[in-house]
C-alpha cells in the first residue's frame, strides 16, 4: 500500500538527516522533494502545492532549524499535514432509521458490489445488526448473482427482482420487505457504467429521492488516482453523498485518491476495502494511514484485529496449557486459525513499525500455512493431543495423508518441539514469562 509514496517521502527526509548544519536551503529542498513525490503519487499539482506550502510555514514557524532532532519534527509536521488532508479524524458512520437505508454508487469495477457484501457482513459481525442487501443494478444479471453469492457467504438475506426493470420500485419493495421481516439495515447496491452519464446519474439519483437513505456512500477504486478524485466530484454534484470509500487498497496504490478527494469534494473517507474476502474492510483512521504512508505502521489496527479475534476463556484455557507444557497440535491448529481470520498476512506484518519496508519486496503468500493445517488435519484427534505419541509409522501415515514428504513432516514436528521448549523457558522466567502490566 503506498510503497512508491512512502519511499520517496523517506527520500525527501533524507535532506534533514545527519546533517551538521539545517538551514532554509534544506527544508526548501525537502518540501520540493515533497511535492514531487505528492505529485508523483498522482496528487493533484494544487493540491500538493497548498500541502507543501502548510508544510513549509510550520516548518519555520516550529524552528526546525534550531530544533535537536530536525529530521523527525519535520517527519511529525508532515504527519500532521497528511492526516488533515484525509480528514482529520475518524468520519462518524450513521446507521439512523428503522431500517437505516445506505446507498452505495459509483462506477461500474470500481469494487460495489463486493464492498456491499463486506459493509453488510462488518454490520452484523461488528455491529450486531440484520442487514438486508438489495440488487438494483437492473442492467447487470451477474451482478445479482454475485451479490446473492456474497450475501449466502456471510448469511444475510438479499433481495431482488430479476424481472423488474425499474430501480426505484424494487429499493422501495425491498424497504417493505425488510420491515416485514424485521430487518434492521438495507443496503443498496446500485447500478453503475465504465464512464459517467446522465441514465445512470438520473437513475440513482431517482432512488435516492425515492428511499431518502441516511448514508450514500461513494465507492472509488483506489488505483485510479485522480480520475477517481474527478469522478467522485461528479457524483458528488448530482447525489450529494455523505462518504467516500477506497477499495482495493492490496493493488498498486500510488495514493492519490487517498489524499485528494477529501480536500475535492469536502466528504470524508469512511471506509478502505481490500482483496475479495467478506471480512477486509476497516473503518478509515486518517492519523494511522499518515502513519503507514510516513513507514511508521499502524500497531494500533493490529490490536484491534487481533482483539476482535480474541476469546478470554480460550485464551485463558490455553495459558493453563502452555504453563503446565500441555501445548498440543490441536491448540497450534487453533491459533493459525485466528491469524488468518485476522486478514491478509503481509498486511498485518506492514503495521509493524519498520516492517512494511523491511517486507516490500517479500512474496508472503497467505496460503503458507496450508501445509501445516493439512499436517495436522492428517492427524487422529488422539495424535493433536498427544505429540510425543506420534511414532514412526504415524508420521508416514500423516505424510501420506496429507501430501507431504516425511521429511517434510519430521521438520514441522522439530519446529513444534522447539516452540514448546521456548514456551516452556518463557514459564519460567519471573512473572510466569508475562511481560509487565499484563493481567494474571
Amino acid at each position: 500500500m503506498f510503497n512508491s509514496l512512502s519511499e520517496k517521502l523517506e527520500s525527501a527526509f533524507k535532506n534533514l538527516k545527519g546533517e551538521a548544519r539545517i538551514n532554509d536551503l534544506n527544508i526548501a529542498n525537502t518540501v520540493k522533494d515533497i511535492r514531487r513525490a505528492l505529485i508523483d503519487a498522482d496528487v493533484n499539482f494544487k493540491i500538493a502545492k497548498e500541502f507543501t506550502d502548510k508544510v513549509k510555514d510550520k516548518a519555520v514557524g516550529e524552528k526546525v532549524i534550531n530544533a535537536i532532532s530536525p529530521g523527525q519534527l519535520m517527519i511529525k509536521i508532515v504527519q500532521d499535514e497528511l492526516t488533515e488532508l484525509m480528514g482529520g479524524s475518524e468520519a462518524q458512520f450513521n446507521i439512523i432509521g428503522n431500517p437505516a437505508i445506505i446507498l452505495i454508487a459509483g462506477l461500474q469495477g470500481s469494487g460495489k458490489t463486493t464492498f456491499t457484501g463486506k459493509l453488510a457482513n462488518y454490520l452484523k459481525t461488528q455491529k450486531g445488526k440484520s442487514p438486508m442487501v438489495v440488487a438494483c443494478d437492473i442492467y447487470r444479471p451477474a451482478a445479482i448473482d454475485q451479490l446473492t453469492v456474497l450475501a449466502e457467504q456471510i448469511g444475510v438475506t438479499v433481495y431482488s427482482e430479476r424481472e423488474n426493470k425499474d430501480a426505484v420500485s424494487i429499493a422501495q419493495n425491498a424497504i417493505k420487505e425488510a420491515k416485514a421481516t424485521n430487518k434492521n439495515v438495507v443496503i443498496i447496491d446500485t447500478a453503475g457504467r465504465l464512464a459517467i452519464d446522465e441514465v445512470m446519474m438520473t437513475e440513482v439519483a431517482n432512488v435516492k429521492a425515492a428511499v431518502n437513505p441516511a448514508e450514500i456512500l461513494f465507492v472509488v477504486d483506489s488505483m485510479t488516482g485522480q480520475d477517481a478524485v474527478n469522478t467522485a466530484k461528479a457524483f458528488n454534484d448530482r447525489l450529494d453523498f455523505t462518504g467516500v470509500v477506497l477499495t482495493k487498497l492490496d493493488g498498486d496504490t500510488r495514493g492519490g485518491a487517498a489524499l485528494s478527494i477529501k480536500y475535492t469534494v469536502n466528504k470524508p473517507i469512511k471506509f478502505v476495502s481490500s482483496g475479495e474476502k467478506m471480512d477486509t474492510l476497516d473503518v478509515f483512521y486518517p492519523e494511522r494511514m499518515a502513519q503507514r504512508i510516513l513507514g511508521m505502521g499502524d500497531i494500533t489496527t493490529l490490536v484491534e484485529k487481533a482483539q476482535a479475534q480474541y476469546n478470554e476463556v480460550e485464551a485463558k484455557k490455553l495459558e493453563k496449557k502452555i504453563r503446565k507444557n500441555q501445548f498440543d497440535f490441536q491448540d497450534f491448529l487453533d491459533q493459525l486459525q485466528q491469524i488468518k481470520k485476522m486478514g491478509n498476512i503481509k498486511d498485518l506484518m506492514g503495521m509493524i513499525p519498520g516492517v512494511g519496508k523491511a517486507i516490500k519486496d517479500v512474496d508472503i503468500n497467505d496460503d503458507a500455512f496450508k501445509g501445516i493445517e493439512a499436517i495436522i488435519k492428517s492427524m487422529t484427534p488422539f495424535e493433536r493431543a498427544n505429540p510425543d505419541a506420534l511414532s514412526p509409522s504415524r508420521k508416514t501415515r500423516i505424510a501420506k495423508g496429507s501430501g507431504k514428504d516425511i521429511n517434510e513432516v519430521n521438520a514441522f514436528m522439530k519446529q513444534f518441539e522447539q516452540m514448546k521448549q521456548m514456551m516452556k523457558m518463557m514459564n519460567n522466567m519471573p512473572m510466569g514469562g508475562r511481560l509487565p502490566g499484563m493481567k494474571r
